[in-house]
């Protein structure tokens, strides 16, 4: 009896460890760093639209002057445009127009460049704004555009975009005085009348040229230097390049640059007069950048 007793309470005993065993398992540990951090949202683009289908035809007519005159033939090769090559039009697709006029030729390059982000804590729209923000910095835009507080989608990691109440970081975190670069430029084009073509005092003289006759010209070539833009897209930016005088092939190109979450778009308009001492209209070829590239915007948003 003793021995049969003896073995119920060894039995009990065990029950009771094996009890108290499963209710510690369920008990976490509390230990920092045991829960797995949620991985960034995805970019809302997943895909990127035909590019040479991306403007109206009424569109494209108004941007290239000359092709209504053209044979139909003809007319449908221009306004069907030429597809840039890419290695992966899931990830980046452009289109090209080009046509030819006796005024002179113009041309449209269309760029969609949809940003992913391969690191799991960042997420795509968050690598956008890094790939939109060395582009904003590769312009090397003059001091006149919007302050940083009014800029659209303003971010810690900085535009390139200096101003008095910022530190003048560019996108890789490095500094850059703008103020001096733009000054010596604007600086060494009024002493020898030469500019160069990634200046955004170029823009400003060449539009000045155009308006010689407009008593505003001065005031009117301030609006039309490259700039931060407003109310387009997420952020977004204009440059004007005009090639210097003395050029056989003296044109104007207009580029506006914006985001859309995770996708950058690229509109570069370029007019080439038939005659080289005819200077494009910087005021007529940033209207119609800019409108095109407020289309486009509206067209990502449908």
């Amino acid at each position: 009896m003793a021995y049969a007793t003896g073995a119920v309470l060894i039995a009990a005993l065990a029950a009771g460890c094996t009890g108290n065993s499963g209710t510690s398992d369920s008990v976490p540990d509390g230990k920092p760093g045991t829960l797995t951090a949620s991985a960034a949202p995805p970019g809302k683009y997943r895909t990127l639209p035909d590019a040479c289908r991306a403007i109206p035809l009424a569109t494209l007519k108004d941007l290239l002057p000359g092709t209504a005159d053209m044979p139909e033939a003809q007319q449908d090769k221009v306004l069907e445009g030429a597809a840039t090559v890419t290695y992966d039009t899931d990830r980046r697709i452009g289109c090209r127009w080009k046509s030819d006029a006796p005024e002179g030729t113009r041309s449209i390059h269309l760029d969609f460049e949809r940003v992913v982000s391969y690191d799991t804590s960042v997420s795509d729209d968050d690598r956008a704004r890094e790939v939109y923000a060395k582009k904003e910095t590769a312009a090397d835009l003059p001091d006149s555009g919007l302050p940083p507080e009014e800029s659209p989608d303003a971010s810690p990691s900085g535009s390139g975009h200096a101003d008095s109440g910022t530190d003048g970081k560019t996108g890789d975190g490095g500094t850059e005085d703008k103020s001096d670069k733009k000054g010596s430029a604007k600086d060494g084009a009024k002493d020898d009348g030469s500019t160069e073509s990634s200046d955004g005092a170029e823009a400003a003289d060449g539009a000045s040229a155009g308006s010689s006759d407009d008593p505003a010209s001065g005031s009117l070539a301030g609006t039309l230097q490259p700039r931060l833009l407003d109310k387009l897209g997420d952020s977004a930016f204009l440059d004007d390049s005009l090639v210097p005088a003395g050029s056989t092939a003296r044109h104007r190109t207009v580029s506006v640059v914006f985001r859309t979450s995770n996708v950058i778009v690229t509109v570069e308009y370029t007019a080439q007069p038939a005659l080289t001492t005819e200077v494009p209209d910087s005021k007529e070829l940033q209207e119609k950048a800019q409108a095109l590239a407020g289309q486009l915007v509206d067209s990502f948003n449908d």
